[in-house]
């Protein structure tokens, strides 16, 4: 798969985690919160490890003229993780937990739309078809080595 797809198919993932968030937060029960949320810190931590290890440097090295936007996805990145890793030691009841969420979500939206309309187009462009399927298939065996704490990621100490 194309580096690029499997970063939106990713982006789709979690934005589908996201509604079901939206949808049922209200009316769930704290356990059922926790669940929803674990996949999605899960889910986000994953997606980032590969972006951070794979893609971001391949893109900056293809196309040296995304570096601004791949400084600023790592400094986004870091807001996500520190908010992930707040919310894995949060109590779901706790009142500023749906707020949270809240804040998470809006903040990874954001990323992702940028991604996608600003600067995933020039890196296609640049990378081409063969570079971006050999990312795919770097980025979905790397998957398997991502950490579970948000703060391992390098952003996080970045």
């Amino acid at each position: 798969m194309d580096g690029i797809v499997l970063l939106k198919e990713d982006h789709k993932t979690v934005k589908r985690l996201f509604r079901e968030f939206e949808k049922t937060h209200k009316d769930a029960t704290p356990a059922a919160k926790r669940a929803l949320v674990d996949t999605i810190v899960k889910e986000l931590t994953t997606h980032a490890y590969i972006e951070e290890t794979i893609f971001y440097p391949a893109a900056r090295a293809g196309v040296p003229e995304t570096t601004d936007h791949v400084l600023e996805s790592v400094e986004e990145h870091h807001v996500v993780a520190w908010l992930l890793s707040e919310l894995t030691r949060l109590d779901p009841a706790d009142e500023t937990y749906d707020a949270k969420v809240t804040v998470l979500i809006e903040n990874v939206e954001h990323h992702a739309e940028e991604e996608e309309t600003e600067w995933f187009p020039q890196v296609r462009k640049a990378l081409g078809r063969n570079r971006l399927a050999e990312l795919g298939e770097q980025m979905a065996a790397a998957k398997a080595d991502a950490p579970a704490d948000p703060l391992a990621l390098m952003s996080a100490k970045a």
